[in-house]
């Protein structure tokens, strides 16, 4: 299985500690996904990926990208092969305009038994783009296709369209697959377009922080407010980060349950969804909710 790192933040931020510094750090978990790196990061609304087939660790290039990469959102993944040959094509985060995508999760028997079924889910425009062959870059495009049925791929969505394409994307997949052998379905990924950035536990282990017991910048930074070190009341957050593992640092951590989605909008407020549920609520201590558009 591979590992997932996604950030959003309301200021343009160093990641170099969760990428290489801290214990558990993206980079050290490659010596366990040694398959390939891929980094995405935003730069004036538009994303910048790089990506290669080798181990990160020992990637110079991946060492040199982590020590620049500030941004106000990123995305990373390293990857421990499971469908696919272990090529560059097949490398995470996939890209298709604004969006990016990366998964940690594995459809046993993709290519034998799912991957043309799956793949005529995908919309004929769309469909020519899939370059690799990963059940992952499929599911990207699945949830393409979805998004694209609430609203054209050029604007920016509403966040309750974006849960809802990929509530549809995950409930089409395992309708699709079921279980191959006994083996489950797994399906946990992170998908953004540089302002909302969704996040979903699929069977693979996931967490996410808003707040830090102590920012250690609370001195130097501008943005310093309550909610960078404590829950917020409101949803509103001034970051968000979700990860395969807990980093190393003051970060505050929540596991995420299997079936459950996690999205932060352009105004950096945090909505999470529950298994069976047909809404999204709002993080803090004020219940409230916002609707999730049907197929």
């Amino acid at each position: 299985m591979c590992r997932l790192f996604g950030f959003r933040s309301v200021i343009p931020s160093q990641v170099h500690t969760s990428l290489l510094d801290a214990e558990n750090a993206l980079g050290e978990q490659s010596n366990d996904h040694p398959d390939g790196w891929g980094v995405a990061y935003y730069v004036d609304g538009s994303p910048h990926v790089t990506k290669s087939p080798t181990h990160a660790l020992g990637d110079q290039l991946f060492h040199r990208l982590s020590g620049v990469v500030s941004s106000e959102t990123v995305l990373a993944h390293v990857r421990k092969a499971t469908q696919g040959d272990k090529g560059l094509l097949n490398c995470h985060p996939f890209q298709f305009g604004r969006w990016v995508f990366a998964h940690n999760g594995d459809i046993p028997g993709f290519a034998e038994s799912f991957q043309a079924p799956l793949r005529e889910e995908i919309s004929p425009r769309l469909r020519r783009f899939v370059l690799g062959d990963t059940d992952s870059e499929t599911i990207f495009f699945i949830f393409l296709t979805m998004l694209e049925r609430h609203s054209p791929l050029r604007q920016r969505p509403e966040l309750g369209d974006v849960v809802a394409a990929v509530k549809s994307t995950l409930e089409l997949v395992r309708s699709i697959c079921q279980e191959s052998a006994g083996r489950p379905v797994i399906l946990t990924f992170i998908v953004t377009d540089g302002d909302t950035m969704v996040a979903t536990q699929g069977g693979k282990e996931l967490l996410f922080s808003t707040y830090k017991t102590r920012c250690p910048d609370r001195d130097t930074c501008p943005s310093l407010s309550g909610v960078c070190e404590a829950p917020s009341a409101t949803g509103q957050v001034n970051h968000l980060i979700v990860s395969s593992e807990r980093l190393q640092g003051f970060n505050v951590w929540e596991e995420l349950c299997p079936g459950d989605i996690l999205a932060v909008d352009a105004r950096m407020r945090v909505v999470r969804s529950r298994v069976g549920r047909h809404s999204l609520t709002m993080l803090g201590a004020v219940p409230r909710s916002l609707s999730i558009p049907g197929p």
